[in-house]
């Protein structure tokens, strides 16, 4: 038995409660709290943090925090797919920082990097999406990726990503939820989720409209066409691109600069500039229930069949833009 709101097809497939990384219970009457969450120690959120450096794991993500800059390291081999233990990973570690904060102790930025030097993250298990149960009925709420996501942009501290490889699929959805993105020039973005039948589901389509437009979003939704860095920072799929060498300074001097101010000025900064973009929580609903609505025809099944078949969620073509594209080609049955 599986929770499909909780669930948040595509992204978090196993995920049904959270309570032991902070207390979160599954939002559908239908099913009993903690029936499809795999038990993780040491990720409950209430340990704090200090000022030096220190390393504390939870789940995919290790954090070590320095002068007030919380350094993230996202290690989730073998693939970097974005899953239930990552999403619960990423509830405790928020509920940690904020709880730290609470505390007295000053993690005034979170800095993301990727232990694995050719993907940053890559996107929901397709797998797995196929082995879920069709959604019963409509969501009433955003499901639970959106909204652990949407936590990076709300939360009281800067969250910055810091990119030189591969983030599809949810893996750019979560990178998009992040208040900023330097990226080094081997940095790929997209988001191929029509092309399987589905939609971009993690809040990708609220994130992409407000930082490139409606209309490059559009092109890169529906086309599925991957952005490298240049491209990316030239419309604002990125803050902008670094060399290799170049990139941790620079990410490291940005967030120097942001962990110097006052914490509370930090908050109130990302406060009233999202002010200026209107709400994205009811965006976010009609996204998750869109995407419910592709899912339950199952015109996704024989597509990401065909993907998977195509060799889609192997590290040897999702890491060559060219050996994807002519995946999801003959996904589509262009070829």
């Amino acid at each position: 038995m599986r929770c499909e709101r909780c669930l948040g097809f595509p992204m978090t497939f196993t995920l049904c409660a959270v309570s032991r990384w902070g207390g979160l219970r599954c939002r559908s009457a239908r099913y009993g709290a903690g029936h499809c969450l795999k038990s993780v120690s040491g990720m409950n959120g209430r340990a704090l943090m200090s000022k030096q450096a220190s390393e504390q794991t939870f789940g995919p993500f290790s954090l070590r925090v320095d002068d007030g800059i919380g350094w993230v390291v996202i290690d989730h081999p073998p693939k970097q797919l974005v899953d239930g233990e990552l999403i619960g990973g990423l509830i405790g570690l928020l509920n940690a920082v904020e709880a730290a904060n609470e505390a007295g102790d000053e993690v005034s930025v979170l800095v993301f990097e990727s232990a694995d030097p050719d993907f940053f993250l890559m996107h929901g298990d397709v797998e797995q999406i196929l082995a879920m149960e069709a959604p019963a009925d409509v969501p009433a709420e955003p499901n639970m990726a959106a909204v652990t996501f949407d936590r990076c942009r709300t939360i009281g501290v800067a969250t910055i990503g810091m990119i030189d490889g591969v983030a599809r699929g949810g893996g750019s959805e979560f990178l998009l939820s992040l208040d900023m993105r330097f990226a080094g020039p081997r940095t790929v973005l997209g988001q191929p989720e029509v092309a399987m039948g589905i939609i971009p589901g993690a809040s990708g389509t609220q994130r992409l409209a407000r930082l490139v437009g409606r209309s490059r979003a559009l092109e890169i939704v529906l086309s599925g066409n991957d952005v490298n860095a240049e491209e990316a920072a030239a419309i604002g799929y990125v803050n902008r691109v670094l060399p290799s060498d170049e990139l941790r300074a620079h990410t490291a001097q940005v967030a120097r600069r942001i962990a110097a101010s006052p914490r509370l000025s930090i908050a109130k900064a990302k406060q009233a500039v999202d002010a200026a973009l209107g709400p994205v929580e009811p965006g976010l609903l009609t996204e998750t229930q869109a995407m419910m609505a592709c899912s339950a025809t199952g015109q996704h099944v024989p597509l990401m069949q065909r993907f998977l078949d195509a060799g889609g969620q192997t590290r040897e073509v999702e890491r060559d833009q060219e050996k994807m594209a002519a995946v999801v080609d003959q996904m589509l049955e262009l070829d």
